[in-house]
């Protein structure tokens, strides 16, 4: 089985951290490739961002299909473009705040999450309703750091983020935790640790949800709504990006 993973953004020490979170979890015979656009922001807080990663995200998830990888995984917690990369790809696409909410779910009766800035917080709380996950969501909290704060060798984000795991559990109930940034991967199981609770790393969820996917021989559905793109052609800069879909004969 060969799963690839897109950081979104274009920092090329998370994506390196993402992939071994990956590969890390992965089941022998797994083969896991962790890359990113090399074009587009280089971390992503905010709608703005989000909209401007997707060229290179959804160019990725092309290739990755024209190369037959089996399944896919977009390592960003604000999960951009699922439902674009699910129409051009035939096997399952996850996102990470998607797979760590169902794993929390099954593990915890609720629980909260855990992210970098308060500007997050929104997003997240719509990804939640969009999910069905409102009624076990207990709250979203910020540690107050941006993403690339998580990328220095300095321990003061990562305290940060145990201080208000901490205080997760303690004044809202959360049953778990889950950590809202794919820069987070390499927290998890220690803070699992230390508190005694389950912290959920979406990138770890997401490639165990995609391998079980794969395993009971599922794909991505284009009946409906992840039918393929419709043939049409594209102007200016982004005329290259026309997608054309397999001949199904």
């Amino acid at each position: 089985m060969r799963i690839l993973i897109v950081n979104p953004n274009t920092t090329a020490s998370m994506t390196e951290k993402i992939g071994q979170a990956a590969r890390a979890v992965a089941a022998p015979g797994t083969e896991i490739v962790a890359l990113d656009p090399g074009d587009g922001p280089v971390s992503i807080e905010g709608h703005y961002d989000g909209a401007f990663c997707l060229p290179g995200l959804l160019r990725c998830v092309r290739n990755g299909e024209s190369e037959g990888f089996d399944g896919f995984v977009v390592a960003c917690f604000d999960d951009p473009g699922i439902g674009a990369c699910r129409e051009i790809a035939t096997g399952p696409v996850v996102g990470i705040c998607e797979a760590a909410m169902v794993a929390a779910a099954l593990v915890a009766n609720g629980f909260s999450v855990v992210t970098t800035l308060p500007r997050a917080i929104p997003l997240i709380e719509e990804l939640a309703h969009r999910y069905g996950m409102e009624r076990r969501l207990r709250r979203v909290r910020a540690a107050a750091i941006p993403v690339l704060d998580l990328e220095e060798e300095s321990a003061a984000a990562a305290v940060k983020v145990q201080a208000e795991v901490l205080r997760a559990i303690a004044e809202d109930g959360a049953e778990a935790i889950i950590l809202g940034c794919a820069g987070m991967a390499d927290l998890a199981a220690s803070l699992s640790q230390r508190t005694g609770v389950p912290v959920i790393d979406g990138v770890g969820a997401a490639v165990k949800l995609v391998e079980a996917l794969v395993g009971l021989g599922l794909r991505t559905s284009k009946a409906g709504a992840y039918a393929w793109p419709l043939p049409k052609p594209f102007a200016g800069d982004l005329a290259e990006d026309a997608f054309e879909p397999p001949d199904q004969g």
